[in-house]
């Protein structure tokens, strides 16, 4: 993409209601625009992050066995009704009607509409398990949304949801959901602590949030020392049995927040004991027969009809393009880790105009293919610099007159800012597509 071209409106001032780093860059660096109080337009920059978070969870779920649909956006209050949460859940449900007199709500979440899906369709215990997962817009009615993408009242969700044929079952259902969310953001370059739960109104009796860890984040989290050196992004996950060793091995090791601290514990850690700050990115529920009793999902066996067992399973997609800006980012602006950046180089033309940078230029952007942003621009080069700062490429490729002249271009890696010299030849090795 040419930036010359690119509909990318940066602002060099902050804007006033912008109170934590992912809310300032992401409206400085032109990913987000907002269009009521809570509510966000993506453009394209901000798009194109959101896409490729999207297919690292997408990847993982399917990796983990899980089956992907579509379920809408509006329900049908009757189904909510008939599990008995409609009435409970609050005033976070926007509820509507529509030109029918018809009481429908812009979804929260989906545990009804899924749970009908499945009674109607599925008869026999032969088909379990089932993991059934979509990527889709949900609505809560904050009362005081903020910051950004990581509160808002529309947002992106992934949420999954297993049945199985008993808790056992369930059990396993649970521990692949489980470790798949541990490679997920592992592949983000994100450290996850998993952190046993309250179930709130999902219901049920056993509950994991997962925190990312961040300088910034909104929570203080305790967390035994062993959470910080796991790399999950290569391990080998046998999804054909139960997980139960491995997910031990998590839920094993101290790890909590603020408020539930306990002191008398952590001074048994000693020197093992962490203190860091996370931020929410995930939560994951089993919560057995609640729902499947109420709405009379059943299937048959040779014991007879059997009530299906239950479990459900979020990420919040947008809300971690925030949370990754939280932990990737200093005063210059977002420094994304390479797994999600919208463009993996930063083409950076230093003399819009010289007939040799030109073409070398456009040799290398044709090369690079759709993972590079051209800084074609009849622009300083100090403001090139800053807007690539700003939106955070992994790395800058910058083509100067001299280094033409030389056949070398200059290197950047975001990340770490470190600069080298790479031949002409070596470039198009290293980032053709």
């Amino acid at each position: 993409m040419r930036l010359s071209a690119y509909f990318l409106p940066t602002l060099k001032e902050t804007p006033a209601e912008a109170q934590i780093a992912s809310h300032r860059l992401m409206l400085r660096a032109g990913m987000i625009r907002q269009s009521a109080a809570g509510i966000y337009s993506w453009l394209p920059l901000g798009l194109r992050v959101l896409d490729k978070v999207a297919d690292i969870v997408r990847e993982e779920q399917d990796r983990a066995g899980a089956q992907e649909i579509l379920m809408p956006t509006i329900q049908p209050a009757e189904v909510w009704k008939e599990s008995g949460r409609y009435d409970d859940y609050g005033k976070e449900m926007l509820r509507i009607k529509d030109r029918h007199d018809r009481e429908m709500l812009y979804g929260p979440t989906n545990e009804e509409l899924v749970t009908v899906l499945f009674r109607d369709a599925v008869k026999s215990y032969k088909a379990l398990p089932q993991i059934l997962y979509h990527i889709q817009w949900k609505f809560r009615d904050e009362v005081r949304p903020r910051f950004g993408v990581m509160r808002g009242r529309e947002f992106l969700m992934k949420d999954a949801y297993s049945f199985d044929l008993d808790p056992a079952a369930a059990r396993r259902s649970y521990n692949r959901m489980f470790m798949a969310y541990m490679r997920t953001y592992a592949r983000m370059g994100l450290k996850a602590i998993p952190m046993k739960a309250d179930t709130g109104p999902i219901g049920g009796d056993l509950s994991h949030e997962f925190h990312v860890l961040a300088e910034t984040g909104e929570s203080e989290v305790f967390v035994h020392k062993d959470f910080i050196n796991m790399d999950w992004s290569q391990r080998d996950i046998d999804y054909s049995s139960d997980l139960q060793p491995m997910v031990d091995e998590l839920t094993g090791k101290y790890a909590v927040t603020d408020e539930k601290r306990d002191l008398e514990h952590e001074k048994t850690l000693g020197d093992n004991l962490v203190s860091a700050r996370g931020i929410e990115v995930g939560h994951i529920f089993y919560f057995g027969t609640k729902y499947s009793k109420a709405m009379n999902a059943v299937v048959n066996s040779p014991n007879g009809d059997v009530t299906v067992e239950m479990g459900s399973y979020g990420i919040g997609v947008s809300r971690l393009v925030g949370a990754l800006i939280e932990a990737y980012h200093d005063d210059a602006g977002i420094k994304w880790p390479e797994a999600v950046a919208p463009f993996r180089v930063g083409l950076i033309s230093l003399k819009k105009g010289d007939a040799a940078c030109d073409e070398a230029c456009e040799k290398l952007y044709k090369a690079f293919g759709r993972e590079v942003l051209y800084d074609d621009r009849d622009e300083r080069a100090g403001v090139k610099f800053a807007d690539m700062d700003l939106i955070g490429l992994p790395w800058q490729m910058v083509v100067g007159p001299k280094g033409v002249a030389a056949g070398v271009v200059e290197l950047k890696n975001r990340m770490t800012g470190e600069k080298s010299e790479l031949s002409f030849e070596e470039a198009l090795k290293r980032f053709a597509e």
